[in-house]
């Protein structure tokens, strides 16, 4: 009988405490090592001026107090874009609880992709109005800002093929510059997952 007692005592008591000594535990070493993940800067977004699919004018601070994962795709695009596209909505999906993540495609054919095309583009894929957002602009400030301003490679070739980046960049809550991931590296996307959480935390008010 008192081996039952002390049993049931111990599933009172004795698990719970178990659990959450575990628990705080696995949170301290976390938290510990997190503090020693040291993410380099690879400059700043400089500033622009672009459209968003709704049609509005977007400027560089939609990218302040907010961690952004972005990427450079064009809705006509036949080879890489799709696969780009379907890995940034399964990273909405992956963020869709953290507020302090958002999403930014740059079209790098601002000719034939307007808002218009653009909103449609992003149904397809299932962007989060607000969340997950496409610009198109003018298409010396596209090249500049994809050349200069984020440091990728974008050019056209002689049959007007566009050669543009398949990277994912990922940029802190100042608009500075963090990491390059490539999209068909599975543990760099890994990578990629880990550090925006690190940054969104870090942005904890």
């Amino acid at each position: 009988m008192r081996r039952r007692s002390h049993l049931l005592v111990w599933i009172i008591f004795g698990i719970p405490f178990t659990l959450g000594m575990a628990i705080v535990g696995y949170w301290y070493v976390s938290n510990r090592l997190e503090k020693k993940v040291l993410l380099p800067t690879y400059g700043s977004v400089p500033e622009f001026r672009l459209t968003s699919g709704e049609g509005a004018p977007v400027y560089r601070n939609i990218l302040l107090g907010k961690i952004t994962i972005a990427d450079f795709i064009f809705t006509q695009c036949a080879g890489a874009c799709p696969l780009m596209s379907s890995k940034m909505s399964e990273l909405q999906q992956t963020f869709l609880g953290d507020p302090r993540i958002r999403f930014v495609s740059f079209s790098v054919d601002p000719e034939n992709d307007t808002p218009e095309v653009l909103r449609q583009y992003a149904k397809q894929y299932g962007a989060v109005q607000g969340r997950w957002l496409f610009l198109t602009g003018e298409h010396a400030a596209i090249y500049s800002l994809t050349r200069d301003g984020f440091h990728l490679g974008l050019d056209v070739e002689g049959d007007s093929t566009i050669i543009h980046s398949q990277k994912f960049v990922l940029i802190d809550n100042e608009a500075a510059i963090r990491g390059y991931y490539e999209m068909e590296d599975s543990d760099a996307v890994k990578s990629l997952v880990r550090d925006a959480r690190i940054l969104s935390r870090r942005a904890e008010p």
